[in-house]
């Protein structure tokens, strides 16, 4: 019962967050952290695009990444688990790269910057790594790296969790958001350690083999 209702949350959550970046083309243009950057920013054409390509595809790769680990999902349809995978992929490679870019112009400087900026490496980097993975028959391999690129996409759920307990507790907008920049990614990595360490019968994943 505490498995099936974890993962209820985990999609929920999941599918919540995903659909947050439509607030940006409903109304008001300035949803969330645009509020307090400055004017400036907005005049930024390239900075502009990379925002918006950002969000979405981060969008979209949440939207679908959960759906990836259900075992049902892949014993009904393996042709349905294969083309939200490479789905998934192509949102996080135009995410984690547009994501890099935006970092640069984090609100509380440089400190917040590398976090973000470390997130979208690892994220581009493990799920890469599990795309080739599974196209070179490593199943095992391709599981857990799969398994810390969603820790890394779930990122932006953690970090609209963890705002509201952080901002009164350090008293700081800016202080917070550095401590987030962090702690919105590196427990969910911890987390993705132990449930790679977790051994899953073979027989779940021998149809993903040659995806």
């Amino acid at each position: 019962m505490v498995k099936k209702l974890s993962w209820m949350l985990l999609a929920a959550l999941s599918v919540v967050i995903g659909l947050y970046p439509g607030l940006f083309f409903l109304g008001e243009k300035k949803v969330g952290i645009l509020k307090i950057k400055p004017e400036a920013l907005f005049l930024n054409l390239f900075w502009h695009i990379s925002f918006y390509v950002h969000i979405i595809s981060g969008g979209i790769a949440l939207l679908v990444g959960w759906m990836q680990f259900s075992p049902n999902i892949r014993k009904k349809s393996i042709a349905f688990h294969r083309h939200t995978g490479k789905l998934y992929v192509t949102a996080v490679l135009f995410s984690s790269l547009t994501g890099f870019h935006i970092a640069f112009y984090a609100t509380a400087g440089l400190p917040a910057a590398l976090g973000f900026m470390s997130l979208s490496c690892i994220w581009f980097y493990t799920t890469l790594i599990a795309y080739i993975s599974i196209r070179n028959g490593q199943v095992a391999r391709h599981r857990n790296m799969m398994i810390y690129s969603y820790a890394c996409c779930f990122a932006a759920v953690a970090l609209r969790l963890w705002m509201p307990f952080l901002v009164p507790l350090f008293g700081s907008f800016k202080t917070a958001y550095i401590v987030v920049s962090w702690w919105c990614w590196v427990p969910n990595l911890i987390v993705a350690y132990g449930l790679t360490r977790v051994t899953v019968p073979k027989s779940l994943y021998r149809s993903d083999r040659g995806s």
